[in-house]
């Protein structure tokens, strides 16, 4: 679960490698994001020479959680570590490549450009 302050790992190729997080979007009910919810951010690590700039504030999308999540077939999956992948203002992917594993639930949450660069569908 991602929540305000928290600092996410980001798994796409925009240059951005960290953000911290400032809003979980979804109304004032959500205090938590997770796999597929959007949260709003700050980019806090950059690679030299890349288009995303510190101190940024980012869109993005959750692929990967620290925190359990529970499937229909009663299975859970976790990830080692917290991740977001960046998005433009019409929902896709500022990147080109998804760099590591990334939840199924992102096909519930309408996220089919992201299914599609992902390597790995967990």
């Amino acid at each position: 679960m991602i929540q305000e302050q928290t600092v996410v790992d980001v798994a796409d190729n925009t240059g951005a490698r960290a953000v911290r997080c400032v809003k979980v979007l979804g109304g004032s009910r959500h205090a938590y994001a997770r796999v597929g919810d959007l949260v709003v951010g700050s980019v806090i690590r950059v690679i030299p020479g890349s288009d995303v700039r510190r101190g940024e504030v980012v869109r993005g999308v959750v692929v990967r959680t620290k925190a359990p999540v529970r499937r229909t077939d009663g299975s859970y999956v976790r990830f080692d570590r917290n991740a977001i992948v960046l998005l433009q203002e019409d929902g896709n992917p500022r990147g080109t490549r998804i760099f590591g594993a990334v939840a199924r639930e992102l096909r519930q949450a309408r996220f089919m450009r992201i299914i599609s660069l992902a390597a790995e569908v967990v």
